[in-house]
């Protein structure tokens, strides 16, 4: 899969488990960490690692598996790291801390309605 195709499928998944704030960031000319990060957040826990395991699991089905995986038993920030995508799931209180989006305010962010038709 091409990292757009990476990056929309968990776009996907994180939406379909009612992800808030979604946002997809396109990081390529900032940094050779990433080309995409996907940024979202969820209101409990159980819910953090339903999206966790959705992007997990429908990348896994597309035969592409994670990295590594960062925070999944504290559930406060879950890391999904796809090397050209990493997925960034938060807590509210954790992502208004972390701030990625305004970390990352340089990078170019992408039109998640027109990533999410099809």
């Amino acid at each position: 899969m091409t990292p757009k195709e990476i990056a929309k499928t968990a776009l996907k998944a994180a939406d379909d488990r009612k992800a808030m704030g979604l946002t997809l960031l396109n990081v390529e000319s900032l940094t050779s960490l990433a080309d995409y990060f996907v940024i979202c957040n969820g209101s409990s826990n159980t819910q953090l690692r339903a999206i966790s395991d959705a992007v997990e699991e429908a990348l896994s089905k597309e035969g592409v598996e994670p990295k590594s995986i960062e925070g999944y038993r504290s559930a406060s920030w879950v890391l999904l790291d796809y090397g050209s995508v990493v997925v960034h799931v938060f807590k509210n209180d954790a992502r208004e801390f972390y701030s990625l989006d305004r970390l990352w305010s340089d990078a170019t962010a992408e039109n998640i309605e027109e990533w999410l038709k099809d």
